[in-house]
């Protein structure tokens, strides 16, 4: 009897440890995502401001970061760098990441 409910106890704390595992590693592609997103998006917007793609350039970001499942939340456009912040939410939460994109200084 002490065996099995050891083994019981053994195997539920295997199912917890890759249960955290697994939302560990899902917060993290959704983290890379994001941040792709938002390199995507500064990078598109940075190309309209400097003329080398037709549009507006936080339109285009907007079309962007959409493509990969997230929203813009600010944009803004200092000549022409272009700092961009997407969002997405992940079940409650919503995570955020920012990108600035330009030519060099």
């Amino acid at each position: 009897m002490a065996g099995s409910t050891a083994a019981v106890g053994i195997i539920a704390g295997a199912v917890l440890l890759t249960g955290g595992l697994a939302a560990v590693g899902s917060a993290s592609v959704a983290g890379q995502r994001l941040a792709s997103a938002a390199d995507a998006a500064a990078l598109a917007a940075a190309d309209a401001a400097s003329g080398a793609v037709a549009g507006v350039p936080c339109d285009l970001a907007g079309e962007l970061a959409g493509a990969f499942g997230a929203r813009v939340e600010a944009c803004d456009l200092d000549g022409l760098v272009a700092t961009v912040t997407v969002a997405v939410s992940v079940g409650p939460v919503a995570a955020r990441a920012s990108a600035r994109a330009g030519p060099p200084p």
